[in-house]
Order: structure tokens, then sequence, then C-alpha cells
């Protein structure tokens, strides 16, 4: 997949992982793209390593949203653990 590709999957895996983890969170927009796009990228990865399974397969496909969503959803609880740390 090209760079665009993985910045709109980003966009849309960091808004809906802020959207199942609600709360007060530091950084706007660019934030939720950066953890969105680490965040699929976490999520392919522990997807081959845990289940031996390729979950990036292309932008259409269920597993790709759902590596995206998962990995995004772990590396905002970690942020937000971090930040929280912090104050």
């Amino acid at each position: 997949m090209g760079i665009i590709a993985w910045i709109l999957i980003g966009l849309f895996a960091g808004i809906i992982a802020k959207m199942l983890m609600p709360g007060k969170d530091p950084g706007g927009i660019i934030i939720t793209i950066l953890i969105g796009i680490a965040g699929g990228l976490l999520g392919g990865w522990l997807g081959k390593v845990i289940f031996g399974v390729d979950s990036i397969d292309g932008f259409f496909e269920i597993s790709t949203w759902v590596a995206a969503i998962v990995g995004s959803l772990i590396l905002l609880g970690v942020f937000r653990l971090f930040r929280s740390a912090k104050h």
C-alpha cells in the first residue's frame, strides 16, 4: 500500500480508537493520525508475530482495518499512561 493509503487508514483508525476510548487527550488531529499510522503498523506486526497471519492485505480488507484499530487502541492506551504519569 502507498503512503497515502497508510495516512487514510491511520486517520480513520485513530479516530475510531478515540471513539472507542473516550476521554480527554492532549494533542489534536496530528497526534490522532500519528497514533493511527503507528497503530496500524503495530497491529500488522502483532498479527504476523502472534497469529502468523498477514494482516495487512490491502486497503479494503477487514483484517487491515481491524489490525490498525487494535494497534491504535494499544498505542492510545500507552500514550495516555505516559501522559498521566508526567502530570
